[in-house]
């Protein structure tokens, strides 16, 4: 399921210059009813700044289906701390009961948002910063990790519309020198994660730009790297413009 190494190298330090017909094969969610499928880490679980669970941008995306009269059956897997390992094990490991549920919600779903990668980029951050040589490793794993996951999601439901999100700057209230050295590395992911996203038919959501214009209302907690509940409603309010976009 992995591509090769000098493939994903390519496709960081480049852009991809191929576009993929992304309508002609997905299909349309159903007006009165369809199911959702949300993967991800903390952002899709509703992680607060104050680590506690809230609404995330999941709930408010499921919301403004809702007030737009669909019926969504919302099936959300988001976990906090996961990494596309985590993800990975679940998809490739039906033996587990946990696990079978999941694949047999992504069989029946019309809709699938995926947000994955950051806790891997975020592990590895102290090695990187001793040694930024290490950086393109990380990135390759993460891009080889998740066009596996999106590989997966298409093999059990061909057609599925599958959203993927592209991550905010988490450190807006450091010093401007050490955002510096930190951006480049968001900049880097968000293009890997773009990347494979493009390489399997899928939409890549950016919320970097949109979370910028109002960061530190939106990450109120220093201390923390998480959205307060206006930073989700704008980030549910990208998805919801890309899935119009891509009807």
């Amino acid at each position: 399921m992995k591509i090769r190494k000098g493939l994903v190298s390519a496709l960081i330090i480049g852009s991809l210059i191929v576009s993929i017909p992304l309508s002609a094969s997905a299909k349309n969610i159903n007006k009165e009813h369809f199911d959702y499928v949300a993967l991800g880490d903390s952002l899709a679980a509703g992680q607060t700044p104050m680590k506690s669970l809230d609404k995330g941008y999941v709930d408010y995306l499921t919301s403004r289906f809702e007030q737009s009269q669909y019926h969504v059956a919302l099936d959300n897997y988001g976990v906090s701390g996961y990494t596309t390992t985590n993800i990975l094990n679940e998809l490739f490991n039906p033996l587990n009961e946990q696990n079978a549920s999941l694949l047999e919600s992504i069989s029946e779903a019309e809709l699938v948002t995926i947000d994955i990668g950051a806790n891997d980029l975020l592990a590895q951050l102290g090695s990187i910063q001793q040694n930024p040589a290490l950086a393109q490793s990380v990135l390759e794993g993460i891009g080889n990790n998740l066009f596996a996951i999106l590989s997966r999601i298409d093999s059990i439901k061909p057609g599925t519309k599958v959203y993927v999100m592209g991550y905010y700057n988490p450190f807006p209230h450091l010093p401007e020198a050490q955002q510096a050295a930190l951006l480049p590395l968001l900049d880097a992911l968000n293009q890997t994660i773009q990347n494979m996203a493009m390489m399997n038919g899928d939409i890549f959501v950016p919320t970097a730009n949109v979370i910028e214009k109002h960061e530190k209302e939106y990450l109120p907690n220093p201390a923390d790297i998480h959205l307060s509940l206006e930073g989700y409603q704008v980030v549910a309010k990208e998805f919801w413009k890309a899935i119009q976009k891509n009807k």
